[in-house]
């Protein structure tokens, strides 16, 4: 789970992200239907559900808002809203309560600017049969575009609670893919991350079931203009032969995975009805690295999971190393309402804290070695705000001296790191 400051023009500023990138793609087109709608005096909470920090810091943002803005109407949405719409509703501070479905739908925000919502606007997700249209609109910014191409989760794992929040598994149509990309890359966008909530599942509601390789190729055949395209999180087991021979051969598709990881231990992975063992895990990562030998890999792992010991804590532990793994998105475990994880025998919230701790610095390091083998080498860099940048395989870059134009590739030697980005020359 990832906050994502308020950033950018007016708009964009009264739109607070919580959570995966999809919903950063969903609150660019909040911020446009306030825009749309005239919603001057408006301040969204986009929320995230994963784990119940997540939900607190969405409370605790709702506070502050309240604070600095106290003649703001407080709209909260996004999956703790969908699952938990009545606490949120219960909150003083929040005047309406907009549910995942309805948080997309124009209609919505014109009954807010009319005066007529209710304050808890919340459809049945479950019975949603089709995924929401891409924007066409350019991105804020003009530098990296979010496309959702998927919501949505067929699977139960144990421990999470989206399904919920976001229903059932649906696609984007390639052709609405495609032309929603194009859009954003004539706009101006450099880069597009593919977004979703599950998505190497996409394909799977759609006529003859394409996967997810056929959809990145369609792309990049149909959006030449397109210097850069990244797609988001990847369930391991779900990674079909197109999508790697695309890692392997197309240089526009950016040698950065993050993987799904979860666990390092057997038992654990059968405990959370993951799909995919220990050795399955490992043996993708040595084979992407075979394909594409620059490709840099990052994943989720869950420390303390209900019933973990240390020695299957300690298989999670050296899955960094044996992965080659060098992003990391560390959760302690938290039980969310409804799984069955939560009733399974709970590990001490001390113990998870801890071994939240130890993975977390695992992950520093292989970092920290993985941006040192960047040193002395010239690397193509995409600008971003705040004289920043990513390299190809997404490591983050600081420009010492005056800082390229937001969205300009640029070609530059990497002169040092500071063990967590690297320093152009």
């Amino acid at each position: 789970m990832a906050h994502a400051p308020p950033e950018g023009g007016d708009a964009r500023a009264r739109v607070e992200t919580f959570g995966c990138r999809l919903n950063l793609a969903e609150s660019e087109a909040i911020a446009r239907r306030l825009d749309a709608a005239g919603l001057d005096d408006v301040a969204v909470i986009n929320t995230c559900a994963v784990t119940a920090e997540a939900t607190r810091q969405a409370r605790r943002a709702i506070r502050r808002v309240a604070r600095e803005r106290p003649g703001a109407r407080l709209v909260v949405t996004g999956c703790a809203a969908q699952v938990e719409p009545d606490a949120f509703a219960a909150m003083p501070e929040v005047a309406h309560v907009l549910g995942n479905e309805d948080k997309r739908d124009p209609a919505a925000w014109a009954r807010l600017a009319a005066g007529d919502a209710p304050r808890r606007l919340v459809s049945d997700v479950m019975r949603a049969r089709a995924a929401p249209t891409p924007d066409a609109a350019p991105p804020r910014g003009r530098t990296r575009a979010f496309v959702q191409v998927q919501t949505g989760c067929d699977h139960r794992c144990t421990f999470c609670v989206i399904p919920f929040g976001r229903g059932n598994s649906r696609s984007v149509p390639a052709a609405t893919v495609v032309e929603s990309v194009r859009a954003q890359a004539a706009a101006g966008a450099r880069e597009v991350v593919l977004t979703g909530v599950d998505l190497t599942s996409w394909g799977g509601d759609l006529e003859g079931g394409p996967r997810l390789g056929a959809l990145v190729k369609a792309l990049l055949a149909g959006v030449p203009d397109l210097a850069r395209l990244r797609v988001s999180s990847l369930d391991s087991v779900e990674m079909d032969d197109d999508l790697l021979e695309a890692i392997a051969t197309e240089p526009r598709l950016m040698p950065h995975l993050h993987l799904s990881l979860q666990a390092g231990d057997d038992l654990v992975l059968k405990r959370m009805k993951r799909r995919h063992a220990r050795a399955d895990a490992i043996a993708l990562c040595e084979r992407l690295r075979a394909l594409r030998p620059e490709i840099a890999l990052g994943a989720d792992l869950i420390a303390g999971f209900p019933t973990e010991t240390e020695a299957m804590f300690a298989r999670s532990l050296d899955l960094v190393a044996e992965c080659g793994l060098t992003h990391l998105h560390v959760f302690p475990y938290s039980p969310r309402p409804g799984t069955p994880a939560a009733r399974m025998p709970q590990v001490p919230p001390e113990i998870v804290r801890e071994r939240a701790r130890r993975l977390r610095e695992a992950g520093e390091a292989a970092l920290a070695s993985h941006l040192a083998t960047h040193v002395g080498a010239r690397r193509r860099v995409l600008a971003e705000r705040g004289g920043t940048g990513r390299t190809e395989d997404f490591s983050l870059v600081r420009f010492a001296a005056e800082a390229p134009e937001p969205g300009a590739l640029v070609e530059t030697t990497i002169a040092a790191t500071d063990g967590r980005s690297l320093l152009a020359a």
